[in-house]
C-alpha cells in the first residue's frame, strides 16, 4: 500500500488570502475606476457609446452655435468631468455636471419647462448620446484586472 500525506496548510492559506481579497477588492476597484474613466473619455474622441453605436450628429443649428463638429465636445468640460468613486465593494463612474443626464438620456423639446419669455427648455429635441456605461472592451479589462489582482494575492502565499 502507498500512502501519501498532504499538508494542506498552503492550500488553506491561499484560500484564506483569496477570501480576504474578495472581501476587500479596493485595489482592483481603484484600478478599474481609472481605466473606465480613460475608456469613457476616449469614447468622446470616437463619438460612440459604450455599445459601439455612433452618437447622433449635431443638428445644423448646433453646428452654427458651437466650436467643433463632434457631438458632446464643445469646450471639453463634460468629457473632463468624468470621474469615479469607490466605496466598499461599489465602483461608480459619473459626471458631476448638471446637464450630463440630458446628454446621456436625451430630452424632448420643452421637457424642462419654459423660460420667462415662454421659450421651451430645451429649445429643441436632444438625442440621447450615451457616454457612460461598460463596453465589451471594458468588460474584458475588468475581468483581466480582477484576475491579475487575485493572481497577485496568490503569489504572496508562501
Amino acid at each position: 500500500m502507498i500512502e501519501v500525506k498532504f499538508d494542506n496548510k498552503t492550500v488553506l492559506q491561499a484560500l484564506g488570502k483569496l477570501a480576504n481579497a474578495s472581501a476587500n477588492p479596493r485595489p482592483a476597484l481603484l484600478s478599474i475606476g481609472e481605466d473606465l474613466v480613460k475608456s469613457t473619455k476616449n469614447r468622446f474622441n470616437e463619438s460612440r457609446g459604450p455599445d459601439g453605436k455612433a452618437w447622433a450628429p449635431n443638428s445644423p443649428l448646433t453646428l452654427i452655435r458651437k466650436r467643433g463638429t463632434k457631438p458632446l465636445i464643445d469646450n471639453g468640460i463634460l468629457r473632463d468631468q468624468i470621474s469615479y468613486a469607490e466605496e466598499g465593494n461599489t465602483l461608480t463612474i459619473f459626471s458631476t455636471l448638471e446637464y450630463a443626464a440630458t446628454q446621456q438620456f436625451g430630452a424632448k423639446k420643452g421637457a424642462f419647462g419654459r423660460t420667462k419669455r415662454n421659450a421651451p427648455i430645451p429649445w429643441g429635441d436632444i438625442p440621447s448620446r450615451p457616454f457612460l456605461g461598460i463596453s465589451f472592451g471594458d468588460e474584458q479589462m475588468i475581468e483581466e484586472t480582477i484576475s491579475d489582482y487575485l493572481i497577485d494575492v496568490l503569489n504572496q502565499v508562501k
